[in-house]
């Protein structure tokens, strides 16, 4: 992992200023300035800037991203716990680690600090920028702020604004994390628990139904506790309590609910949709009910370039990291 330290103000869309930056990524193979090579991957809520280690169906030497023919890059977002700056970053103004003191962040300046990486790495045109979910929220917004210098966009499962569901649903998750009455204390264990809950709640909505019953019922009908479901969600709980930061999750999911492509643009989602010809590959997945193909839908539907597919999956949302025969074939179809 390679760290960009940007030693200057950096001023938030709310207005709000951190006094320098840090970001946290990776790239993998070389840059031809003569080529049009350069392929950024931004990713989800809570992935790091490391896609061979959570896409590497997709990225990687023989897959469809390849390093001997891309030059690829991932930064950890703004307000993670990957090294990029956010709550367990210190702050050089007290020396101690911001925690809940960072401030509110968007969508957008996620982009602003991508675009002060490409800047430093001295790339004038990304080929392709891809991204799933939360990913696909910064390419949409990078695109439209960069317009002349982004190629293509290959979006999944993602969507031109929040909607009222995801912000339920987010929302709920972070009454869990502030239920616990730890998560606005200055430490890195802060909220543990919370997360946890909040992780259980996701699960519910990365998945569905169908995919819990195939793969969580018991087959003892005798079971009067510890039932497989029950465990699966505690165990995936658990797991993101080892890795990740009740503060980062709390602060961006926030970023999720703001995000909206129309903002200070027009009028309507589908007017400003209007103005992105950048060849755009745009898959959904049958069975995501956090994010479902109607989203897909409606930027198929009135981006100039677009074309569509929809996948079956019985893994849910989560189905753009799983599904990599289905999505890399597709992409390589597109991508020729």
């Amino acid at each position: 992992m390679k760290k960009f330290h940007w030693p200057h103000p950096f001023t938030l869309e709310s207005g709000e200023v951190l006094p320098e930056l840090q970001i946290a990524y990776h790239t993998y193979g070389n840059y031809a300035p003569s080529q049009d090579n350069v392929v950024w991957i931004c990713h989800a809520l809570t992935a790091n800037a490391d896609p061979a280690g959570w896409w590497k169906g997709l990225v990687g030497e023989g897959r469809v991203i390849d390093p001997s023919r891309h030059f690829i890059i991932c930064a950890n977002i703004l307000g993670s716990c990957y090294g990029s700056s956010g709550p367990n970053i210190q702050d050089p103004r007290t020396g101690l680690p911001y925690y809940l003191h960072f401030p509110a962040i968007t969508i957008r300046d996620m982009v602003a600090a991508h675009i002060l990486l490409r800047k430093h790495l001295g790339i004038e045109r990304v080929g392709l920028i891809a991204g799933g979910s939360m990913g696909g929220y910064q390419a949409l917004e990078w695109a439209l702020a960069e317009p002349g210098r982004i190629g293509r966009l290959f979006l999944l499962t993602t969507g031109a604004r929040e909607s009222a569901w995801g912000i339920a649903v987010h929302s709920t998750q972070r009454l869990a994390i502030e239920a616990d009455q730890t998560w606005n204390l200055d430490r890195p264990d802060a909220g543990n628990l919370g997360l946890r809950a909040a992780r259980a709640i996701g699960m519910l909505t990365y998945r569905n139904y169908h995919t819990f019953v195939r793969t969580q019922s018991d087959p003892d009908y005798l079971k009067l506790d510890h039932f497989k479901a029950s465990s699966y969600i505690l165990h995936q709980g658990n797991k993101l309590v080892n890795r990740f930061n009740a503060q980062s999750y709390w602060l961006l999911t926030k970023s999720m609910d703001s995000h909206n492509i129309a903002r200070g643009r027009a009028d309507s989602l589908e007017k400003v949709l209007a103005t992105m010809y950048q060849p755009t590959l745009i898959i959904g997945i049958t069975s995501d009910i956090l994010c479902p193909p109607p989203e897909q839908l409606l930027l198929r539907d009135h981006m100039p370039a677009a074309s569509y597919h929809e996948i079956d999956s019985g893994y849910g949302h989560d189905g753009f990291l799983i599904e990599h025969e289905q999505i890399g074939s597709i992409l390589k179809d597109w991508w020729r």
